[in-house]
């Protein structure tokens, strides 16, 4: 059975956009996965709500992604679905555009080192909106935040491309909810798991 490592932030982990509580694994999109491989791929669920995929996160070692990633990496994941890179946009990390293309080509090289004949997906969050002010998110984000969001889908995917691991774009697929400009509801947690099973379905493991 294959292993899948599911790595990313709130809207891997399935935060709930109306009351910040987490849904169930018949509704986040990693749980919906695991449901759909049934017994053909193992889900390992590895998200962390306010995790940071490239900066130094405040809250410790386990809200830093390039610091918590090894751990999962000892799992021996045969894909890693890399779904990160939200939180990096809040004004207190001041990240670049730059930062944040190597911050995922770091990331990429580290799970290559750990395993080389992984398989990468890389998925690339939809852009947060102006909704996110009228939440409690109003307090972390700001108006820099949400315009550098909408760059992120072509650094992701040059990024994908030159390192040769398969791009997934959340825009295309999924919005974020009125409530908080920032989360996913119910219905687009399952776009987000038909897409990346259609995917992991079109993939070959040597």
């Amino acid at each position: 059975m294959k292993k899948i490592l599911c790595f990313g932030d709130s809207n891997t982990y399935g935060f709930i956009p109306e009351n910040g509580r987490r849904y169930d694994e018949n509704t986040r999109w990693t749980g919906m996965l695991q449901n759909l491989s049934k017994d053909k791929y193992e889900i390992i669920e590895a998200g962390c709500n306010n995790r940071t995929g490239f900066s130094d996160n405040p809250a410790g070692i386990k809200e830093t992604g390039y610091k918590i990633l090894p751990l999962y990496l000892t799992k021996k994941p045969d894909i890693v679905i890399v779904a990160i890179g939200i939180n990096d946009l809040q004004p207190a990390y001041n990240i670049s555009f730059f930062e944040i293309k190597t911050g995922l080509e770091n990331m990429i090289d580290m799970i290559r080192q750990n395993s080389p004949d992984v398989e990468i997906i890389i998925v690339c969050p939809s852009k947060i909106t102006d909704n996110l002010f009228h939440s409690y998110f109003a307090t972390l984000f700001d108006k820099t935040s949400v315009e550098k969001s909408k760059h992120l889908s072509a650094i992701y995917k040059n990024v994908a491309q030159e390192k040769n691991c398969i791009f997934i774009d959340l825009n295309q697929i999924a919005n974020v909810s009125d409530k908080d400009g920032l989360h996913y509801e119910a219905g687009e947690h399952k776009k987000i798991a038909e897409t990346i099973f259609k995917t992991l379905e079109n993939l070959t493991i040597y």
